[in-house]
């Protein structure tokens, strides 16, 4: 899943390529993706791009007449140029919409997943995106504070994994860079927010803004088809089942969260208990919250 650090190198490439390009045809192949049927992606050709920018894991492409693109790059959602070269050792996921641009350039929406998670909105004001409007802050932004890490995370009688990927708590997180950061901070991820000690919360704060700052700027100008590699390559937990700790040497372990799989070591974070890898893992805790 396209998490902060990756969707900003992808904004950032985006607004260098088309800022002030006009919108010359819309081919929406997947209706679905669609996600405002009164306003279709095609209303916006022929007005040319102000600005690609971020809100959490959504792309806002901003036009000069005051429309958004926003798009949800979804779980298996990601964008190509049309003609790039791609990866040679697996097969192109399928384009659902294209965006052609005076100059050439033809921007991809692919989405490689069983389902269709890739969505578009066409709106005047990002917030109009319920998903944009109840984004909480951004550690990625520079004036993310202790204050609003606490006022996210302090209290919360839920798991901290589970916290630090609810998009209305901080925005951009997902499942792999909450790996990183709670490996980084040697926190369980199945330990609740409220159960953190000082310590802990201080720990948590540090490795937040540092594995999430960290990897923005270590994103930063790599080509949009190199992105994934990139941060596969990054990562330290994540993805690491099998593989020796690089903090303490045990082995990094499998655990069910949610739906998916996640990493974490036994002694770096959960004083050498093994989580348990199952297939009704609900990653909530006990339900409850604050």
């Amino acid at each position: 899943m396209p998490e902060s650090p990756e969707v900003q190198a992808l904004a950032d490439e985006l607004d260098e390529r088309l800022r002030g390009r006009a919108l010359t045809d819309v081919d929406v192949v997947e209706f679905r993706v669609t996600k405002t049927r009164a306003r279709q992606p095609a209303s916006l050709v022929g007005e040319r791009v102000a600005a690609v920018t971020r809100h959490g894991k959504l792309l806002d492409v901003g036009f000069d007449g005051g429309a958004h693109l926003v798009v949800s790059l979804g779980r298996n959602g990601w964008a190509r140029w049309a003609g790039g070269a791609g990866d040679a050792d697996a097969p192109l996921p399928p384009t659902l919409v294209s965006f052609a641009f005076d100059g050439g350039s033809v921007l991809e929406l692919t989405d490689s997943g069983g389902w269709v998670s890739l969505g578009c909105w066409v709106v005047d004001d990002p917030a109009e995106v319920p998903a944009v409007a109840k984004l909480g802050p951004d550690p990625a932004d520079a004036g993310f504070t202790r204050a609003d890490f606490d006022g996210a995370v302090a209290g919360r009688r839920k798991q901290v994994k589970a916290v630090l990927q609810d998009q209305e708590s901080l925005a951009g997180i997902g499942n792999a860079y909450s790996d990183e950061i709670l490996h980084r901070a040697k926190v369980s991820p199945v330990g609740h927010a409220a159960a953190l000690s000082a310590d802990d919360a201080d720990r948590l704060f540090a490795a937040t803004v540092g594995v999430i700052g960290g990897a923005v700027d270590a994103r930063r100008g790599i080509p949009i088809d190199a992105l994934k590699a990139a941060k596969v390559a990054s990562m330290r937990a994540h993805g690491r089942a099998g593989e020796a700790c690089p903090v303490c040497g045990d082995t990094i372990r499998d655990f069910s969260f949610a739906s998916t799989t996640a990493q974490y070591c036994p002694t770096c974070q959960t004083g050498g208990e093994v989580l348990p890898l199952r297939g009704d893992g609900d990653g909530g805790g006990d339900g409850g919250d604050r």
